[in-house]
C-alpha cells in the first residue's frame, strides 16, 4: 500500500484517485474549493464525474500540508496556467517525494513545459511525467486504458509501473521526458481542430488528414524541442491525439465544436465549463513554430480562428489552398 497525494481535484485527479484505491492504496487529494473538498468527502461525489461514487480510501483537503505529509509521492494534475502559483505554495511540504505530472500543457508566460516549470521551483524534485490515451470517465469506470511513464529515474519509473498497473491499466517507461510531455500537451489543439471541423459538419475524410497532418506538424515541433519522433508516434502523441480528436468526452473537441457551429471564444468556454487546456496552447505552439521556424499550417489556421477573427470556413479553404508539395 502507498500513501499517494494528488494536487487536484478535477476529473482526472479523481479518477486516478479511483484507479488507485482500488488498487489498495490510500489516497489524500487537495482541492482549490472547501465545495469540491466537501462534495468529495461528505457525498462522495465528484461534480466532473456526476455518474461515479467515490470509493472509501479517498479523503479531500485544502491543506497542502495535509495531503502531502506521509505520502509515498505527489501526483501533480492541476490546470497547467495554475501550476507554478500552486507548486510554490506546497513545495515546502516536499521532502523527497517524486512528483508525477499528469498535467497537459504548457506555461503560455514563459513557453515552458510543466516539468521545466516544476523543475525551475524545486531543482531538485525527481519528476515523471504520464501521459497517453486516457478519458477520465472511462479510466474512473476501469475501462482497459495504457498509459507511458517518462522519467530519467529508475526507481521513479518502477515506482509508477509497480503501483499503477492492474487488469485494467497497463503501463510502459520511457526515458523520453520532453517527448511524452509533448505528446500530451500538443495533441489537444489538433483537438480543437477535429472539433471545429465537426462543428462544421465535415466528415471522415478531413477528420482523417487532420490527425495525421497534425501528428506530422505536432511532431516537427516536438523534435525541435527536445522529443523523440518515436516517442511522438507512440502513446503520448499518436495514441491521444486519436482518442482526443475522435471523443465526445473531450472537452478539447467540445470546444472547438461550438466555434466550428459559430459560438464566441468566451461563449466556448461557458457551456464547456470545465479548463480548456488548447485554447491557451494554440498560442504557445504558434509561438514557438515562429521560434524555431517549423512549418505549423494546421496550428497557424487555428490561431487565426482565435485570435484574428478568421472564419472557420476560411481557414479550410486556406489550408486546402496551400501550394503544391511533398508529403513530409
Amino acid at each position: 500500500m502507498k500513501n499517494i497525494a494528488i494536487i487536484g481535484s478535477g476529473s482526472w485527479g479523481v479518477a486516478l484517485a479511483i484507479h488507485l484505491v482500488k488498487l489498495g492504496n490510500k489516497i489524500k487529494i487537495w482541492s482549490f474549493t472547501e465545495e469540491e473538498t466537501n462534495l468529495i468527502n461528505k457525498e462522495r461525489k465528484c461534480k466532473f464525474l456526476p455518474n461515479v461514487v467515490i470509493p472509501d480510501g479517498i479523503e479531500c483537503t485544502t491543506s497542502y500540508k495535509e495531503a502531502i505529509e506521509g505520502s509515498d509521492f505527489i501526483i501533480h494534475v492541476t490546470p497547467s496556467k495554475f501550476t507554478r502559483n500552486i507548486v510554490k505554495e506546497y513545495k515546502k511540504y516536499v521532502t523527497d517525494q517524486p512528483i508525477i505530472i499528469c498535467s497537459k500543457g504548457f506555461e503560455s508566460d514563459t513557453l515552458l513545459t510543466l516539468d521545466e516549470v516544476i523543475q525551475e521551483e524545486m531543482p531538485n524534485a525527481k519528476i515523471a511525467v504520464l501521459s497517453g490515451p486516457s478519458h477520465a470517465e472511462e479510466v474512473s469506470i476501469a475501462i482497459p486504458t495504457v498509459l507511458v511513464v517518462a522519467s530519467k529515474y529508475d526507481r521513479v519509473l518502477k515506482l509508477v509501473q509497480d503501483t499503477f498497473m492492474s487488469s485494467q491499466m497497463r503501463i510502459y517507461t520511457s526515458r523520453d521526458v520532453k517527448g511524452v510531455e509533448l505528446g500530451g500537451a500538443l495533441k489537444n489543439i489538433i483537438a480543437f481542430c477535429a472539433g471545429v471541423a465537426a462543428g462544421l459538419g465535415l466528415g471522415d475524410n478531413t477528420f482523417a488528414a487532420l490527425i495525421t497532418r497534425g501528428l506530422a506538424e505536432l511532431s516537427r515541433l516536438g523534435v525541435a524541442l527536445g522529443g523523440q519522433k518515436e516517442t511522438l508516434y507512440g502513446l503520448s502523441g499518436l495514441g491521444d491525439l486519436i482518442v482526443t480528436c475522435l471523443s465526445e468526452h473531450s472537452r478539447n473537441r467540445k470546444a472547438g465544436k461550438l466555434i466550428g457551429q459559430g459560438k464566441t471564444l468566451e461563449e466556448a468556454k461557458k457551456e464547456v465549463g470545465m479548463t480548456i487546456e488548447s485554447i491557451d496552447n494554440i498560442e504557445v505552439a504558434y509561438e514557438l513554430g515562429k521560434i524555431h521556424n517549423i512549418e505549423m499550417p494546421i496550428v497557424e489556421g487555428v490561431y487565426q480562428i482565435l485570435y484574428k477573427n478568421l472564419k472557420p470556413e476560411e481557414a479550410v479553404n486556406m489550408l486546402m489552398n496551400r501550394a503544391k508539395k511533398p508529403e513530409d
